[in-house]
């Protein structure tokens, strides 16, 4: 009887404070759901448990279902209630982008929750920072980033990666007549080229024999845990597991140290070097600029891999499919890339103005990041009117907000380069007509909108005019058969993507 009372005690101090919660939340809950429609089809909350059964049959689809949430409500904006209390607020409504992102910026942060989850992986770095300390990196960072020099290193190292590395394999590929999985391909190729960038290595991970890199797949088995253990919706069982040590939060330390120690030895061994003006990495920079913290480096060089090595590699895999089916904007395209064909690499790239609003419009239906959360500071009502208690959790959609029928027309499922586009009447030519970055925050938008925004897209252009200049990327699968989106950080093909590779006579195009 006794060991009764003491499980029932137990149990009351646990589920207490969470009933609170629910209870203390219940008036706010019911004035946001006041705005809503009844044909809303908002998933049903339950006490304790929130919503818990409907976010469980659809994680493997979370991103399209919570897409399908907000954009079935009025304002654009819809909470969902997790288990014990706890809410997490979605919106694709441009007005609370801007005051999340720049008019109330100070208000939401990166938060408690989203820095200790990640925390084991990016330490400190400038992705997982808030406040000073992430004002700190970025100024340092923003430096770094707007300097001529390291524009042309990026070049180099990019047309080096291009002509030396994807243009062979894809040549053997189309010799051989092999399928290839090009959405590992084109990681391979993001993951040699950011790693050169960021620190002057290159684990020559795109090779024709497809190497099995071990920094390489270190941080690949370390970026799967730690999403794992983002995108967890009972976050105690990881924190279980890993107060234990036990199943992937004991993979997950493993690969974690891995990953750092050999950061740390290439950090030790630029110590040791001189920098050289000509091949002179952002590691390089960072310690030629007096920042030799061993910690403070890593963190920050870790955070630009992972910025630099998924979002690239996944807006060109998408855009690569939507290509394919869609002959007139090949067409276009090809147009284009025979025009430039002789010019420098710079002028090329800014030249190539339809290939820039194609890329824009893949990034539209497939943004590399479809979803970003929030956390307020403090209370807080959106534009729309949403109640933001202290505390709770805020994602943005960009997957969402580029199929608003209001924003982009009742052709929004069509990949349509041309909505970015107006024609010169003297000229015929086109140029580009951008959408505000609140409107399209794929890059983000306000005091942390990406640095490597012209880096990425300097990149994804060069690769589409190599890549096509030389070769037809025809993917294989069943016919009328479609990739299935699936995301954990970042958009990806479930499975991969497999493609043939055909070779393209590209002196016939000319004339």
């Amino acid at each position: 009887m006794l060991q009764i009372e003491s499980f029932a005690s137990i149990l009351l101090c646990i589920i207490l404070p969470f009933l609170f919660l629910i209870l203390t939340n219940f008036k706010t809950r019911l004035r946001n759901l006041s705005s809503s429609s009844n044909s809303i089809k908002l998933p049903k909350s339950y006490p304790i448990f929130g919503s818990i059964f409907t976010i469980l049959k659809n994680k493997d689809r979370r991103v399209q279902w919570t897409s399908e949430m907000v954009l079935s409500t009025p304002n654009l904006t819809f909470t969902l209630y997790r288990p014990f209390g706890y809410r997490q607020i979605f919106t694709a409504n441009a007005a609370n982008v801007q005051h999340m992102l720049k008019t109330h910026f100070h208000n939401y942060r990166k938060g408690d929750v989203f820095r200790k989850t990640l925390k084991d992986f990016l330490g400190d770095g400038i992705f997982n920072a808030d406040g000073d300390n992430w004002k700190f990196q970025r100024q340092v960072s923003s430096h770094e980033f707007n300097t001529r020099s390291l524009r042309n290193f990026v070049e180099t190292v990019v047309d080096s990666e291009l002509s030396d590395r994807l243009i062979p394999v894809l040549k053997n590929a189309a010799a051989n007549k092999t399928v290839l999985d090009f959405q590992d391909i084109l990681q391979r190729f993001a993951f040699d080229n950011i790693c050169k960038i960021a620190f002057g290595y290159d684990p020559a991970y795109l090779l024709p024999s497809l190497p099995q890199a071990r920094f390489a797949v270190a941080f690949e088995n370390a970026l799967t845990l730690i999403s794992e253990r983002f995108n967890s919706n009972i976050p105690f069982i990881w924190k279980i597991k890993r107060a234990l040590n036990i199943g992937s939060e004991k993979q997950l330390k493993i690969v974690v140290k891995e990953v750092r120690e050999f950061a740390k030895s290439l950090i030790k061994e630029k110590k040791q070097e001189k920098t050289s003006e000509e091949s002179i990495d952002l590691l390089s920079r960072f310690l030629s600029s007096g920042h030799s913290d061993e910690d403070f480096v890593t963190d920050i060089v870790i955070s630009f891999i992972l910025a630099g090595r998924d979002t690239t590699s996944a807006a060109l895999t998408w855009f690569f499919w939507l290509f394919y089916n869609n002959p007139e904007v090949e067409n276009e395209i090809l147009k284009e890339i025979r025009e430039t064909s002789k010019a420098t690499v710079y002028e090329e790239v800014k030249d190539m103005v339809y290939t820039h609003a194609s890329l824009c419009e893949s990034m539209r239906l497939y943004p590399p990041v479809p979803v970003d959360t929030k956390s307020a500071v403090n209370r807080d009502v959106l534009p729309d009117g949403t109640v933001v208690e202290k505390g709770t959790r805020i994602s943005y959609h960009p997957y969402a907000m580029g199929r608003v029928e209001k924003v982009w027309g009742p052709d929004w499922e069509e990949f349509r380069p041309e909505r970015w586009l107006e024609a010169e009447e003297a000229t015929g030519k086109w140029s580009f007509v951008g959408k505000d970055s609140f409107t399209y925050p794929v890059f983000q938008a306000g005091p942390r909108i990406c640095l490597g925004k012209d880096m990425a897209f300097l990149q994804m252009k060069r690769v589409v005019a190599g890549v096509l200049r030389c070769f037809k990327v025809v993917p294989v699968l069943e016919k009328g058969g479609e990739p299935i989106y699936i995301s954990d950080f970042t958009s990806k093909m479930k499975g991969g993507f497999p493609v043939r590779i055909e070779e393209r006579d590209f002196d016939l195009l000319q004339h």
